[in-house]
């Protein structure tokens, strides 16, 4: 019997929580995948995986540094990662990364954002653009993990966007949080609308997750026991594989989104981000982030 072909896969935020949980999940797989993964401190996030034993002549891990907060590192991420695939198909490109920090500073490297909206969005759309030419020679699948949060744009109101994701504009954690995610489901319109068929664009939600650091920035207490639907992390790594290998997509091409329960939500639920205009505003060119973010 053949042996079967590694399936090679960039993710974005598998240095802990949910992403670590996924591609820890795969490598406990007999189909082989090729890993190359970014992370903020590549140390320690080599000796976390080295800890997992998995079988290295099945699978190959690759971690490269990628500071989501710095631009010019996402482009040198992006260079480093297409110079390691070389002749390889990019099968899978997992956008996992996010922080939840509220806007009460600078934005990181002079950005007149925030950093909840360069990293949770700006910085992985860049990162997209960057490997486009792969991921559409690639006929690649985009993985997106989003969140039940993209309902929770502050008064419901797009213009609230302008304000609160700016820096110094003090709105707290969740408020930028829900912002940021919001304006990354418009991007995943905006991508699935530009790659057409190409690509195939998911955006998938992991539920609510406990215990993956993603909090730490904001001063919120939750009672474990008295959240219903709360998810462990092994839980919320499955759903995000769902996304991976899910193929009945809706007839609807604006119906992208798969929730933890493994159901396509009906776009109603998500209908302020179907506004085309809207996704073209806060998906900008690859040009435009470079002049604005880079000339710094």
């Amino acid at each position: 019997m053949a042996a079967a072909i590694a399936k090679t896969i960039v993710a974005t935020g598998a240095s802990s929580g949910l992403g670590f949980e996924a591609v820890k999940q795969l490598l406990q797989q007999t189909q082989p995948y090729r890993f190359i993964l970014g992370a903020r401190d590549p140390k320690s996030t080599q000796a976390a995986y080295d800890r997992l034993k998995y079988d290295a002549t099945v699978h190959n891990v690759s971690i490269l540094p990628l500071e989501l907060a710095d631009l010019r590192g996402v482009k040198s991420f992006a260079q480093q990662t297409l110079d390691k695939l070389g002749s390889h198909k990019l099968d899978v490109l997992l956008l996992n990364a996010a922080v939840n920090k509220p806007a009460t500073g600078p934005g990181p490297n002079h950005s007149k954002w925030c950093e909840a909206f360069v990293v949770n969005h700006l910085s992985q759309h860049y990162l997209t653009h960057l490997l486009e030419d792969k991921v559409r020679e690639s006929r690649s699948r985009i993985v997106v993990v989003s969140s039940g949060a993209v309902r929770n744009i502050r008064n419901d109101d797009p213009e609230t966007l302008n304000v609160d994701l700016k820096a110094n504009s003090g709105a707290d954690g969740m408020v930028t949080y829900c912002a940021s995610k919001f304006t990354q489901l418009l991007s995943t319109h905006w991508w699935r609308r530009r790659l057409g068929d190409s690509a195939q664009v998911v955006a998938v939600s992991p539920g609510l997750i406990l215990g993956t650091g993603l909090g730490r920035h904001v001063d919120i207490k939750f009672d474990p026991n008295n959240l219903p639907d709360a998810k462990s992390v092994d839980e919320g790594a499955k759903s995000i594989l769902e996304a991976f290998t899910r193929n009945d997509f809706p007839s609807d091409p604006q119906q992208i989104f798969l929730t933890s329960w493994g159901e396509w939500w009906p776009k109603d639920v998500y209908s302020l981000s179907l506004d085309e205009a809207l996704q073209d505003k806060w998906s900008p060119s690859k040009e435009e982030i470079e002049e604005e973010e880079l000339a710094q």
